[in-house]
């Protein structure tokens, strides 16, 4: 038996995979984002993670894992999100996660420090969108000071897990490269970014050690055994981030192919066999954990979209909101949705907000807003689409995970706007499968593409290609829309808006 772990923003998953059985028990957990806090803050405690870990535990046995069988543990996690230490290893503060976008002052005084995007760019392989990590340390230096100074180690939240397990402290590149201090052409820290953060504190010194992705992050407590039902010698893998093992979860180990995750926010990635970093720095030259590189596109507004038209304007649950999409026609009638709702990674617009273009009493129905949001923000990941195919990669087949990746009328859209067939997998668990996948790897002699090819199985009733009329019709739509967005970005409409919504009185 493997396990994977996903410790996702909204809630904590566990599975216990045989692979001998092709039995799979999960359990999750679900916590909540801290309430109360500033417009563009997103902070959760970590004790949470831990807590949910216990849960998703405890309740396994209950449904019919044989813990007793455990031979391997790995840990998917939120990428980006930072978690400070003392020195006795206890958490000071919050972890400030993914998608907060208070740091957008901080990103450009690191770029300035840098000597400028190019200069950055050419050190880390990438671009500082405020979602990175590197910016969250700099606004901890200058909000916190006192905290800042406390802190003996920053890690990551699948680090911290990691941690939790082993009592090691390691990293390794696929959810490092996500952090901006660390080059991702050479896999390792990078002394100059940690140093245009604080040139007086030797950064380095509370960083983890970085292992390789088949590198084991250490062996289980024996008191987490215990407590678990877990034999001793229990093997923890490196793990990674959640875009990481959702690469593997999805059999995205080669080129050819790409991963659509429909989650909270949206992400498209392929395979690479060597580093693709783009000049315009939109997509993310992340490394994977398996060895490889993994360019990326992300946008932070997905199911964050459908589901705040869902329970504002529909009060459906997830069947009538599908059926309700599905009785508007495509493009919604004129109703376009730009999804920017707290801000946007991708393209770069922390102080972006909606827009809902074509409102006219026929399209401002449930319905209508619901179908401009599942097109809006899957027009959206279209943008990174057409970046990754512009870098090289080959895209014969958009494989879809994610909570979105169930629905029939999405895959269409997908498949229209993509201009590719779309099909789900018959595994749901996303991450979680992908880390469990890369425990057996870590623990085993088999490699990393056996193991893929053996259990990583498609559903075929869910594959959907694209139609002639869809391709035409979204082509027209995504022209607007691009449009639409390129205007609001270049206009100072976004960031007196912020102010307004921001003023205390």
């Amino acid at each position: 038996m493997y396990l994977g772990v996903d410790c996702g923003t909204q809630s904590l998953k566990v599975i216990a995979w045989e692979p001998d059985s092709a039995s799979l028990v999960s359990s999750s957990q679900s916590y909540d984002l801290i309430a109360g806090l500033p417009p563009g803050h997103k902070e959760q405690h970590p004790q949470d993670w831990i807590e949910a870990l216990d849960a998703c535990m405890d309740r396994l046995a209950g449904l019919g894992a044989d813990l007793s069988r455990a031979r391997a543990i790995g840990v998917s996690g939120q990428q980006h999100g930072l978690v400070l230490l003392d020195r006795s290893d206890r958490v000071l503060r919050p972890a400030k996660l993914w998608n907060d976008t208070s740091t957008g002052i901080q990103c450009r005084r690191i770029l300035e420090a840098a000597g400028g995007l190019d200069a950055y760019r050419e050190e880390i392989g990438n671009s500082l969108p405020p979602g990175f990590t590197a910016s969250k340390i700099l606004w901890a230096r200058e909000h916190e000071s006192d905290i800042y100074h406390r802190a003996e180690t920053m890690l990551l939240p699948h680090d911290y897990l990691n941690l939790h397990l082993t009592g090691e402290k390691t990293a390794e590149a696929g959810d490092a490269s996500g952090t901006g201090y660390f080059q991702v052409a050479r896999r390792s820290w990078s002394d100059r970014a940690l140093g245009w953060l604080d040139p007086q504190r030797d950064l380095r010194a509370c960083l983890p050690r970085l292992i390789d992705a088949r590198e084991p992050a250490g062996q289980l407590r024996p008191s987490l055994a215990r407590k678990w039902g877990l034999p001793d010698g229990v093997r923890v893998s490196s793990g990674g981030g959640d875009n990481m093992m959702g690469a593997i979860g999805s059999g995205n180990v080669s080129g050819g192919k790409i991963t659509v995750s429909l989650g909270t926010s949206g992400t498209l990635y392929g395979y690479s066999s060597t580093p693709v970093l783009d000049p315009q720095g939109e997509i993310a030259a992340f490394c994977d954990s398996t060895g490889g590189w993994l360019p990326l596109a992300c946008t932070m507004n997905v199911t964050v979209a459908t589901e705040m038209v869902r329970s504002q304007f529909s009060s459906a649950t997830l069947e009538e909101f599908n059926q309700r999409i599905e009785e508007v026609p495509p493009g919604a009638e004129g109703l376009i949705l730009l999804p920017y709702l707290e801000g946007e990674r991708m393209p770069n617009v922390p102080e972006g907000t909606g827009v809902l273009l074509g409102l006219r009493p026929r399209t401002a129905r449930p319905g209508h807003l619901a179908r401009a949001s599942m097109e809006g923000v899957t027009l959206g990941l279209r943008y990174g689409l057409d970046r990754l195919r512009e870098l090289g990669a080959r895209a014969d087949e958009i494989r879809l995970i994610g909570g979105g990746s169930r629905s029939r009328v999405w895959r269409q859209i997908a498949a229209d706007v993509f201009g590719c067939p779309v099909v789900s997998l018959s595994q749901e668990e996303g991450p979680a499968f992908g880390a469990a996948l890369q425990a057996a790897w870590c623990r085993e002699e088999q490699s990393l593409e056996n193991w893929v090819d053996g259990y990583v199985r498609l559903d075929e009733t869910t594959r959907q290609l694209p139609t002639r009329s869809g391709r035409e019709l979204y082509e027209e739509v995504y022209s607007v829309y691009r449009k639409l967005s390129d205007t609001l970005i270049s206009s100072p409409v976004f960031a007196g808006h912020r102010q307004l919504i921001n003023r205390k009185d």
